[in-house]
């Protein structure tokens, strides 16, 4: 297969190609020369043997679901279509009851995860948040708790006047397991000051995850894309993402996430086709060397989109969610009420050939379907 794939391939790309397939490191600039120059069909084979080096035939699943606490945030990114200031008609801020309302709907139902995340909230501080975490705790011991951005995280920690590491080991003894990817967007400065001015830095993200993993708390890495970025900017962002995964090897997962347009201050920008999606998963599955997995998340770019990465890399479509989240739906993505059973999971991932392998937060293997 090798020397078929490397014989079809022009003089240009052929020593970048034969350094996919030999495993090793690329460096940004023969990343970025692949994504220009590669067709779809030799992304989906290099990504495919990358992702076949890494996890097999397998791709994972969690039973899951999402809490969003709030929607009203001091920040108004200008890609958002989640942020609500306080008083307009179309916030929400769950109460505590609400929220562990939320949790014993699960009761009884093996799930194994429950997802905390939502707008930064002027008024709900770190020990706030701090005895839900020990409520749910409490209500469900069986279940990992995986709460709240490093926007989140800045904003609370902060406001509490403690270090990162020591406002984690705060909520660690409250009850956290490990954190999502949120908030990344993409750290290029001058984009961010065009597209989330307010919220806090790449820099500041980058640090609470390395604080995080320095204590053993395992999280997500994210990439908003498809909006005002360029290749150059998204390599960069993986570049950055993959050192810090070097130094720490903290990361589960990456998660690129599409940028939708509705009912945001983007939407003339529109959205990229499904080819475009395509290629940034076989991108990100071939220069993310040291990330274990990548992920499609389906409720931002549908069913069908979510199945189609399966050839160019993905190997793992997140959880069931039970229309607990209403992020990407309110940003005009197709599932208004995402949500899916395992048995429609397992089948999805069979119907492309692959293995359904239940898993837990970290990946530990719960059960091959």
């Amino acid at each position: 297969m090798k020397e078929l794939i490397l014989n079809n391939t022009g003089t240009e790309l052929r020593e970048i190609v034969k350094a996919v397939l030999d495993n090793r490191r690329l460096a940004p600039d023969e990343a970025l020369t692949l994504y220009r120059r590669a067709d779809l069909s030799l992304m989906a084979l290099l990504a495919t043997h990358v992702k076949k080096a890494r996890s097999g035939d397998a791709v994972f699943f969690n039973r899951n679901f999402h809490i969003e606490p709030t929607n009203i945030c001091i920040y108004n990114c200008r890609f958002c279509s989640f942020h609500k200031p306080e008083g307009d008609p179309d916030s929400w801020e769950l109460s505590e009851s609400e929220i562990l309302d939320i949790v014993r709907r699960f009761d009884g139902i093996p799930v194994t995860e429950v997802h905390i995340t939502g707008g930064v909230h002027p008024s709900r501080d770190i020990h706030y948040y701090g005895r839900i975490l020990s409520a749910i705790r409490k209500l469900r011991p069986d279940i990992s708790i995986k709460a709240f951005s490093a926007v989140e995280l800045h904003y609370m920690i902060s406001e509490a006047g403690m270090t990162y590491s020591d406002g984690l080991k705060l909520l660690r003894d409250y009850g956290l397991d490990s954190i999502p990817g949120g908030g990344a967007e993409i750290f290029d400065a001058s984009l961010r000051r065009r597209i989330c001015s307010e919220k806090a830095d790449a820099e500041t993200w980058l640090a609470i995850h390395e604080a995080a993993h320095n204590l053993g708390i395992q999280s997500n890495a994210t990439m908003l894309y498809g909006h005002a970025e360029s290749p150059e900017q998204r390599i960069d962002h993986m570049r950055i993402l993959r050192e810090l995964q070097d130094r720490t090897g903290g990361f589960n997962a990456f998660i690129p996430l599409k940028f939708r347009r509705e009912n945001n201050r983007m939407s003339e920008l529109g959205e990229v086709p499904v080819t475009e999606d395509m290629r940034n998963y076989a991108l990100s599955r071939i220069f993310l060397d040291n990330f274990s997995h990548i992920k499609a998340y389906w409720p931002a770019t549908g069913r069908d989109a979510a199945l189609m990465s399966l050839a160019f890399g993905t190997d793992d479509l997140d959880g069931t969610i039970d229309d607990t989240t209403r992020i990407y739906s309110m940003a005009g993505a197709d599932d208004l009420n995402p949500s899916l059973s395992t048995t429609e999971l397992v089948a999805m991932i069979r119907s492309a050939g692959y293995r359904p392998m239940e898993r837990d937060t970290n990946y530990r293997t719960l059960k091959e379907w």
